[in-house]
C-alpha cells in the first residue's frame, strides 16, 4: 500500500469550446505541476467532478493515470450520493490505476451518522487502496461526526483509511480528533493551505491544495518541515489573501482558472455550468495585488 504525504495538488480541469475535457491541456498542467515539486495528484470537488458524467469522470482519471506515468500518486474522488454509485466508481478507479481513493459524504439527502458510517464502509470494504475520508462541509453538506473517523480507524487502521476534515473550526477539530484517536489520524490539510501554519504542528501528513500556485503551497510545506516560520508566514500572508476571496466552490473554481491562465497553464477560463459565481475587474484586480505579493516571496515555476 502506497504511503500518501506531503503537497497534493487537485487537478484543475480545463474545459474547451465544445464543453468538453481538454486532454492536451491537462497533460500541459500535469507536467506544470510535476515541475513545481507536487508529492501528488488529486481529481476533487475543484476538478468539477461534481459536473461530470461517470464515463467523464473515469476518462480523466485513466488519462491523469497515463500522463502521471508513475511519477507521483494519483487520489481519485468517488463520493456519490448513494453507496451503490460510490463503489462502482471506487472499483473503477482502484482497476484503472487509482493509488487512493476520497469521498465525500452525500450531501443531497440528510444522512444520519451511522448510514454515513456504512457508506464509508462499503467504499473501503469494495478495494483495497487506501480511503480518504473528506469532510467538505465548508462547501456542502454537514460536519462527519469525529466518532466516525475514530471507528473507521479501529476497524480498518490508518493506512487504509485516512482523513481530509474542512468543518469548522479546522484547528480545535483536528485537536479534538487527536485526543480521541489517540493521535493515530492520519489528515491531510483541505483549505488550500490557508490551515497550515495552525494545523502543521498537530501532526498533518500533508495538504491538497488547488492548482493555481502549486509553487507557493510546495515552498510553504517544506518551510515548515524545516521549522523556517517566518518564511512560512511571510507566504501564508499574500496566500491567505488569495483564498479568501474563493469563498464557494464555483469561486475556488473560477479564481483558480484565473490565476492558471494568467501563468499561461490554462489558455480559458472555461467552467462547467451552469456556475453560481463570476469574477469581476475590481476581483481580478485585487487578486493580481495578492499574486504579486506572493510572487514577491517565491518565485513562480514556469510552464
Amino acid at each position: 500500500m502506497q504511503k500518501l504525504g506531503g503537497v497534493f495538488n487537485v487537478l484543475s480541469t480545463p474545459i474547451n469550446g465544445a464543453d468538453e475535457i481538454d486532454l492536451e491541456v491537462f497533460e500541459k498542467e500535469i507536467e506544470w505541476l510535476l515541475k513545481c515539486g507536487m508529492n501528488g495528484a488529486v481529481l476533487a470537488m475543484v476538478s468539477e467532478v461534481l459536473r461530470f458524467s461517470a464515463a467523464e469522470r473515469r476518462e480523466q482519471w485513466k488519462a491523469a493515470v497515463k500522463f502521471l506515468n508513475g511519477r507521483a500518486p494519483l487520489v481519485v474522488s468517488v463520493g456519490a450520493e448513494s453507496s451503490a454509485i460510490a463503489v462502482n466508481l471506487a472499483k473503477d478507479a482502484e482497476v484503472d490505476g487509482a493509488s487512493a481513493l476520497m469521498a465525500t459524504p452525500p450531501s443531497a439527502f440528510a444522512a444520519t451518522a451511522d448510514e454515513v458510517k456504512n457508506y464509508y464502509v462499503k467504499i473501503i470494504e469494495a478495494v483495497m487502496i487506501p480511503v480518504i475520508v473528506q469532510d467538505a462541509s465548508n462547501y456542502l453538506g454537514k460536519p462527519i461526526e469525529l466518532s466516525t473517523y475514530v471507528e473507521l480507524i479501529d476497524t480498518y487502521g490508518n493506512e487504509r483509511v485516512q482523513f481530509k476534515p474542512e468543518a469548522k473550526p479546522v484547528k480545535e477539530r483536528l485537536q479534538e480528533l487527536n485526543k480521541i484517536s489517540e493521535n493515530r489520524a492520519k489528515v491531510f490539510e483541505g483549505q488550500g493551505g490557508i490551515d497550515l501554519l495552525d494545523t502543521h504542528p498537530l501532526g498533518v501528513i500533508g495538504t491538497m491544495p488547488g492548482a493555481e500556485v502549486p509553487w507557493a503551497l510546495v515552498s510553504l510545506w517544506k518551510s515548515l518541515n524545516e521549522k523556517n516560520i517566518d518564511l512560512a508566514r511571510a507566504i501564508h500572508e499574500p496566500l491567505s489573501k488569495l483564498i479568501s476571496f474563493q469563498t464557494t466552490l464555483d469561486a475556488y473554481v473560477g479564481i483558480e482558472k484565473y490565476l492558471l491562465v494568467k501563468q499561461g497553464v490554462f489558455t480559458n477560463m472555461n467552467q462547467r455550468g451552469p456556475v453560481g459565481y463570476k469574477l469581476t475587474s475590481d476581483v481580478s484586480a485585487q487578486i493580481d495585488i495578492a499574486y504579486d505579493q506572493l510572487t514577491a516571496v517565491v518565485k513562480p515555476v514556469t510552464i
